[in-house]
């Protein structure tokens, strides 16, 4: 049966087709946007009611450690070092597999509840074959488009061809979740481990994603371009501090930058690098990154990377924003043409945001509207390839309050084990190695 979504605010994202006060969405049999326009006749299509709502593209998120998802907010207040310390070397080890399930599927589905039709999971706790296993059957029970991005540990040397050989042949290309690798970047690893992991990837046909930094005053895009190691299926995140000549190898490279201005600007990474990699030629896309020091949804990440740029030197425009997360992102991911936009033959991935709350209404200027008060409290409707995974402001299917008891006794459990208090009055100290 087709579906038409009628009478909303259309925001398209596609220059083509432009936006409409009012307008029609149409969405074939088997999930694809047949067109968009003011008015569309469909007689039998199931109908979507649109009115006060604006539809949109699906947010993409290329960026999201989401097995971290049980400790929301533990890190507030932490710097980078304390994050280390905390997550990778106190709390990790106590993680089991079922607690990397319960993270990767509560993880997802809080992403979907808040828009993000396409998630990367950038997964970096596979300490067995088993937590691995997990982390993908957590995504794949939870609706959506995800990509398991599987990283070898934090800060490690050791090969990993044959654990990411074994997960590649049971995550393919088709269906709603795909792989792709995460690299260890020059600070974390050696070279010839990152040249490794290079080869490994373009073996098996995966895109991959580095997290990168200049800070120390190192200059790690300028060494990966003598290697020969700079490519257009890499996306690099943060880039705080690499240089602007630096910036500009991406861009003639075909790379993509991913920015969590929430982290990054909290746990001393310094400004998020926004509008230096707009400068530079690039497009940047926008990542929640972790939830135990950040909100986990995209309306956040633009808030704050719209307000420090703006506060900075006053470029970039909210447009600018909504392109960053939806079709930008989705051309990071290698999805452009099957998502990101509101456009005929592309898949439909839509949501509807309710324009008739109290804290967005009168909607003047939706897109000025969305990355200047949007809230998660707004995605009335989810279609994921046109599949409605979200009507009404509920997610269809899910067994939430079942789910978040398992989540908090995983959650407990761990902190147990770990020795750590959850009454807000615990600080990772030092001594401990990731």
């Amino acid at each position: 049966m087709k579906t038409l979504i009628t009478g909303g605010r259309i925001v398209s994202l596609d220059p083509a087709v432009g936006d409409l006060a009012r307008g029609d969405v149409l969405i074939s049999g088997d999930g694809v946007i047949e067109a968009v326009a003011e008015r569309i006749d469909a007689p039998g299509a199931r109908v979507i009611d649109a009115t006060d709502r604006i539809v949109l593209p699906g947010f993409v998120d290329n960026h999201r450690h989401t097995w971290q998802t049980a400790f929301r907010g533990i890190g507030a207040d932490w710097t980078f070092d304390d994050y280390v310390v905390a997550m990778h070397g106190t709390l990790k080890p106590r993680f089991r597999p079922e607690d990397v399930y319960l993270a990767n599927l509560l993880g997802r589905l809080e992403a979907l509840h808040s828009g993000v039709t396409t998630m990367l999971d950038w997964f970096h706790a596979a300490q067995t074959p088993e937590h691995a296993d997990a982390a993908v059957e957590g995504l794949r029970d939870a609706p959506g488009r995800s990509i398991f991005c599987y990283g070898a540990g934090y800060r490690t040397t050791e090969r990993i061809d044959a654990e990411v050989r074994r997960v590649r042949a049971g995550v393919t290309d088709t269906g709603p979740v795909t792989m792709a690798l995460g690299l260890r970047g020059p600070g974390e690893s050696t070279m010839d481990a990152v040249a490794g992991d290079m080869k490994l990837a373009a073996d098996l046909g995966l895109r991959t994603s580095m997290h990168i930094d200049g800070l120390s005053g190192s200059r790690p895009v300028d060494e990966l371009r003598a290697h020969g190691l700079l490519s257009d299926t890499t996306t690099f995140v943060h880039a705080n501090g690499i240089g602007d000549d630096e910036l500009r190898m991406l861009a003639d490279a075909g790379c993509s930058v991913s920015i969590s201005p929430d982290v990054e600007a909290k746990m001393g990474f310094g400004w998020p690098e926004t509008g230096r990699v707009l400068a530079a030629g690039l497009r940047p896309t926008l990542s929640a990154d972790d939830c135990p020091a950040a909100a986990g949804d995209l309306f956040s990440a633009m808030r704050t990377a719209f307000a420090v740029q703006r506060g900075l030197d006053g470029s970039l425009n909210s447009r600018d924003l909504l392109a960053f997360v939806t079709l930008d992102a989705a051309e990071s991911c290698g999805l452009g043409d099957r998502t990101g936009s509101l456009t005929p033959g592309k898949d439909a991935d839509v949501i509807l945001l309710r324009a008739d709350d109290p804290t967005v209404f009168p909607v003047t200027d939706p897109a000025g509207t969305i990355v200047t008060a949007g809230h998660p409290g707004l995605v009335d409707t989810v279609l994921v390839a046109g599949e409605v995974v979200k009507r009404d402001g509920r997610l269809l299917g899910v067994d939430l309050p079942a789910l978040q008891a398992r989540l908090l006794a995983s959650r407990d459990r761990i902190a147990e084990a770990a020795g750590v208090s959850l009454d807000g009055t615990w600080r990772p100290s030092g001594g401990v190695e990731a």
